[in-house]
């Protein structure tokens, strides 16, 4: 979709489908600017206003540019004289190489409306410079004869494709490689870095005269996987398309546009790009992340063990206290242990934080006395937590229900709720609720009376995650609830 300035918007209300083919148009004319060595701005017309304004433009990457100043939301009187009303007034390519718009400036200007179902969407302007920098050679003139073919089809509404897709990856630019194909599939020009990019799969012929399908066929073969039978598809087909050129050891992205005119189809414009050091690297991110997933999964295997360990401990141990300390330390363990795999299986390095809650919440029934039961459930979402934050507000959320386990239920019957929400400003908050007996009269956190080593633990937490929590009475008057905030 086109993204309009926000101080424009109001001025140029768009029907759905003129936005959809003008941000379509806007995905893809940095193919037509760097053809034709020009700036492109696009014209709207506010009906109500009898203005244009302008809502786009672009620049080329193959030479200088013409409109050195940002002209998007500049205003164009719906004047008949002008090139862009002309354009717009009688469905008809303007040009002009007139000083009226450059003054003193060997400029040529084309004004393309950009027609679809006989109604005028848009204007593109187009403002190139016939002096230039570049010595006029078979590249350039192959670049303005494909240039005027795409203008063509801009003004009749064939450049973009109807039903056009953006692409999956970034669209190549024009100077990383280009090929004209003929209507049968045959080379008729590529520029240097385009059988550069060949040269890379294995090319040792000339590319110019090939039937472009069997020659990549022959060149991305590969005995360990089935011919692509859907390639001649690609090139056969009627919209923009895309397709990716891998032999295993290099890679050549195609974007694939045909070119018409009113009588039919002409031929295939292909620009391309090597990504065979884009894919290189992502290779060795998926190695990496592999191996990141590796290390979560060892972390957890070897907290499980301690676990198991300290649960060895707890049998052997004849005092109660000792008892309530290893069983308190194994919560801990279990709870960095639970973020651990999860992270062992995320892609993202974010932590779906319902689960690890999820997990976590069964384990406090263990801290119930003997014969109680204590009915532990999650009520809202946490979302996704950042890994860094996770096995922090995961050993927060631990302490917090082994404490309203163990003294406000102390009874070892009741309820248990965590409560999640995020708030509209970034910040978690996490409350966690019993149903038990309730805060002693005259509580007070910071009491050095009633400290304890669980609080002390989500104090030092809390403070490191710049976050804060506040243990009070339940409005009802039944049981407490400890209130956790967090800045994401």
């Amino acid at each position: 979709m086109l993204i309009i300035p926000p101080g424009i918007k109001p001025h140029v209300p768009l029907a759905e489908a003129q936005a959809a083919h003008l941000g379509s148009l806007t995905d893809e004319w940095h193919i037509l600017a760097d053809l034709s060595f020009a700036d492109l701005v696009l014209w709207v017309l506010a009906e109500a206003e009898q203005q244009f304004y302008a809502v786009a433009q672009i620049r080329p990457a193959t030479g200088p540019t013409v409109l050195e100043d940002d002209i998007v939301g500049q205003v164009l009187a719906y004047d008949p004289t002008n090139l862009v009303t002309k354009a717009f007034q009688t469905g008809q390519i303007q040009q002009t190489s007139e000083n009226e718009v450059h003054p003193g400036a060997p400029i040529d200007v084309w004004a393309i409306p950009l027609m679809v179902a006989g109604q005028c969407w848009g204007v593109l302007q187009r403002h190139g410079d016939q002096l230039g920098i570049r010595v006029p050679g078979e590249l350039e003139d192959h670049y303005l004869v494909v240039a005027d073919q795409l203008a063509d089809m801009a003004w009749r509404g064939v450049f973009p494709d109807q039903g056009h897709r953006k692409l999956s990856g970034m669209s190549p630019r024009v100077g990383e490689g280009l090929l004209t194909l003929d209507e049968n599939g045959v080379v008729d020009y590529a520029t240097p870095n385009a059988v550069s990019a060949f040269r890379k799969l294995g090319l040792t012929s000339d590319l110019v005269g090939e039937s472009v399908v069997p020659l990549a066929l022959n060149l991305i073969a590969r005995p360990e996987k089935p011919v692509d039978t859907s390639l001649a598809a690609h090139f056969r087909s009627p919209r923009s398309d895309e397709v990716e050129l891998d032999n295993g050891e290099s890679s050549v992205f195609l974007h694939i546009l045909p070119l018409t005119n009113a009588q039919g189809r002409l031929g295939t414009l292909v620009v391309l790009r090597d990504t065979t050091e884009l894919r290189q690297r992502e290779r060795q991110l998926v190695t990496k992340d592999a191996t990141i997933r590796e290390i979560h999964h060892r972390v957890k295997n070897n907290l499980q063990t301690v676990s198991a360990l300290l649960r060895l401990q707890v049998r052997r141990m004849k005092s109660s206290e000792a008892v309530t300390a290893l069983n308190e330390a194994m919560a801990r363990v279990q709870s960095i242990a639970v973020v651990h795999e999860i992270l062992s299986y995320s892609m993202t390095g974010a932590v779906d934080f319902d689960g690890v809650a999820d997990r976590l919440l069964p384990l406090t029934s263990d801290f119930a006395v003997a014969g109680g039961r204590v009915v532990a459930r999650r009520q809202g979402s946490f979302g996704e937590v950042p890994a860094e934050v996770a096995t922090s507000l995961a050993l927060v959320m631990t302490e917090l229900c082994t404490n309203a386990v163990e003294h406000g239920l102390a009874t070892g019957t009741g309820e248990l709720v965590v409560e999640a929400a995020r708030s509209g400003d970034g910040w978690l908050c996490m409350t966690i609720i019993d149903n038990g007996s309730g805060l002693p009269e005259g509580f007070r956190i910071d009491d050095p009376a009633r400290a304890s080593l669980g609080l002390s633990i989500v104090t030092t937490l809390l403070q490191d995650l710049r976050g804060d929590f506040a243990l009070e009475p339940n409005p009802d008057g039944v049981g407490a609830r400890a209130v956790v905030n967090i800045p994401l």
